[in-house]
């Protein structure tokens, strides 16, 4: 399943883009640099950004816009980042979030 947008007929889909590495949860994985964090996700099978606070249930994309926080990963080190508006750049450390990003588990 690759959920990454190859071919629009409106946008302008830059396919050129250099391949970058980056690390989901300690895995390698490659990613297009500048693309948003979240489609590189996708592009790998990898659904689940972070489980909530009081119930632990998991989230991922919901609005893909930055509006709401479904998609909120720690990046590199730092809580709470909305993956669907956050570019990639090489070597990112992404962390799936648990709860506030703060407590440990």
């Amino acid at each position: 399943m690759c959920l990454r947008v190859d071919n629009h007929v409106i946008l302008d889909v830059n396919k050129d883009l250099k391949i970058v590495e980056i690390f989901v949860d300690g895995k390698s994985i490659k990613a297009k640099d500048g693309e948003p964090i979240l489609a590189a996700l996708l592009a790998n099978n990898i659904i689940i950004n972070r489980y909530t606070l009081k119930r632990r249930e998991p989230r991922g994309l919901f609005c893909g816009i930055g509006q709401c926080t479904d998609c909120a990963m720690i990046v590199d080190g730092v809580p709470n980042v909305r993956t669907c508006i956050t570019p990639v750049k090489e070597g990112m450390v992404i962390e799936t979030q648990h709860g506030l990003g703060k407590e440990k588990i």
